[in-house]
C-alpha cells in the first residue's frame, strides 16, 4: 500500500519544531566562508577584498581589480606591469576559433554564442588535460584577455562585419571598444567603460557565480565551469536585465510617458520595473549611483538630443521607484538600471550588453572558482520529498 515518507526519514531537512526548513531559491543561505566580497545590502555597501567600491571606482583599473580579486591584494607597480602584459600577450584567439565565429548563425542570442566559442577555447587551450587548482591561474589569464575578442569578434559577425585584431598598446577595456567599434576610444570612454567592467567584476555568490563553483566542485575542467557560469547569465533575471532595462526606457519613449505608462504597468502589476530589486540590496546599490553619474556624464559628453530624452525618461522613472516602491518594499533601483545607457552612449547593441556583463564578471567567475576548490566539497543540495512510496507497478497493457 502506497505510504509517505516519516519525518524520521528525512530528518537532515527538519528545525527544531520539525518542520521541513526549506530555502527556496538558498536565499541567505552561506554554503561557505570567503574572502572575495562583502555586500552589505542594508546600507548600500559594497567591497571588493575589504576595498570598497566607490574607491576602485574612481582610483583602479580592471587589470588591477581582476589582479586584487585573485591574489587578495592590490599589486605592486611591477605586478601590475607584468599581470597587465601577460593579458596583453593572450588577447588574440585562434583562427579556429574566428572561424566557428562566422559559423553561428547571426540571429544566435550573444550569450549563447559566447557560451560556444568559450567551449571551443577549452579544446584548444595548451594545459587542457590539466584539471589542477595549479593550472587555473594561467587558465583564467588567458579567458580573461580573450573574452573581449570573443566577444567583439560575435558582434561584428552579427553585423557582417570582419573582426578587428586586438592591439597590445591600449588598455583592456579601451582595447575592448577598439575592437567593438573599430575607432580608439577617447580617454573618457575608454575610461567608462573600465569603470563597467570594474562595477560588474564580482558580486559575491551569485547565479552564475554559484553555477560556475557547482560545476568547479566537481573537479571539472576550468572552462566548463565558466562556461556554467555564463549559462547562468545569459537569464533575464541575471545578466539579462541590463537588456530589458534598456528597452524599457525605449519603450516609454520620453519624460512625459513616464507616469501614465508606470501607473498603467506598474502599479496594476502587468509589469515590473526592469534593473530595479535585487535578493540582497535593500537600499540603493551603490554600482547603480556610480553607473548614474556615468550616465549623465555620457549625455553631457555626446550632447546627444535622444540619448538625453533616454537619460530623462530613466531618471523620472527611477524617482517613482525610489519614492514609491524603494521606501516602502525595498525595492531599488540596481545597477543594471543605468549601465545600459552607457553603453547605448557608445553605440553599443542592446543586445551586446549581457555579453560585456561576462568580459567583466569572469574575474569574479575565476576568484570564486580557485577559492572554492582550494578547500573543495562537491556541491550536493538535498530535496525534501513530498510524494509517494511504495506504489504499485502497474504493466502498462492493464492502465487506464
Amino acid at each position: 500500500m502506497p505510504t509517505k515518507p516519516t519525518p524520521e526519514m528525512q530528518k537532515w531537512c527538519l528545525d527544531e519544531k520539525g518542520q521541513p526548513r526549506i530555502d527556496k531559491g538558498a536565499e541567505n543561505l552561506c554554503m561557505d566562508e570567503s574572502e572575495i566580497c562583502f555586500i552589505d545590502g542594508f546600507n548600500s555597501k559594497l567591497y571588493y577584498r575589504g576595498y570598497n567600491i566607490e574607491d576602485l571606482a574612481k582610483y583602479s583599473t580592471y587589470e588591477e581589480t581582476t589582479y586584487l580579486l585573485w591574489y587578495g591584494k592590490l599589486p605592486t607597480r611591477s605586478e601590475l606591469d607584468s599581470f597587465s602584459e601577460q593579458l596583453r600577450n593572450n588577447r588574440d584567439i585562434p583562427q579556429g576559433a574566428y572561424d566557428l565565429i562566422k559559423l553561428i548563425p547571426r540571429d544566435t542570442h550573444p550569450m549563447e554564442a559566447l557560451r560556444t566559442v568559450v567551449s571551443y577555447l577549452g579544446n584548444v587551450d595548451p594545459e587542457k588535460e590539466k584539471l589542477d587548482l595549479g593550472s587555473m591561474p594561467a587558465k583564467a589569464i588567458r579567458l580573461t584577455a580573450k573574452l573581449p575578442t570573443v566577444v567583439a569578434a560575435l558582434a561584428r559577425s552579427r553585423e557582417g562585419k570582419e573582426p578587428i585584431k586586438p592591439r597590445k598598446d591600449l588598455s583592456h577595456a579601451a582595447n575592448f571598444l577598439y575592437m567593438l567599434t573599430g575607432n580608439v576610444p577617447s580617454d573618457f570612454w575608454a575610461r567608462a567603460m573600465d569603470v563597467s567592467l570594474i562595477l560588474y567584476a564580482e558580486h559575491e555568490m551569485n547565479a552564475s557565480a554559484f553555477a560556475t563553483v557547482v560545476v568547479g566542485s566537481t573537479l571539472s575542467d576550468y572552462y566548463s565551469s565558466i562556461v556554467g557560469g555564463i549559462g547562468a547569465l545569459r537569464g533575464p533575471l541575471h545578466g539579462g536585465a541590463n537588456e530589458e532595462a534598456m528597452k524599457q526606457f525605449l519603450e516609454i519613449g520620453s519624460p512625459e510617458n513616464v507616469d501614465v505608462w508606470y501607473k498603467e504597468n506598474i502599479l496594476t502589476g502587468k509589469k515590473r520595473v526592469m534593473g530595479a530589486g535585487h535578493r540582497v540590496y535593500k537600499t540603493y546599490d551603490p554600482r547603480a549611483k556610480i553607473f548614474k553619474e556615468y550616465a549623465k556624464k555620457a549625455v553631457e559628453v555626446s550632447k546627444d538630443s535622444k540619448l538625453r530624452k533616454i537619460y530623462d525618461v530613466a531618471e523620472r522613472l527611477e524617482n517613482l521607484v525610489m519614492s514609491q516602491l524603494c521606501e516602502s518594499r525595498g525595492i531599488c533601483t540596481n545597477v543594471d538600471y543605468w549601465s545600459g545607457i552607457v553603453y547605448y552612449a557608445m553605440g553599443i547593441p542592446i543586445e551586446q550588453y549581457t555579453p560585456i556583463f561576462a568580459v567583466a564578471r569572469v574575474a569574479g567567475w575565476s576568484a570564486h572558482l580557485m577559492e572554492y576548490v582550494a578547500r573543495n566539497r562537491i556541491l550536493r543540495p538535498r530535496l525534501y520529498y513530498k510524494g509517494w512510496l511504495d506504489l504499485e507497478y502497474v504493466p502498462i497493457e492493464k492502465r487506464g
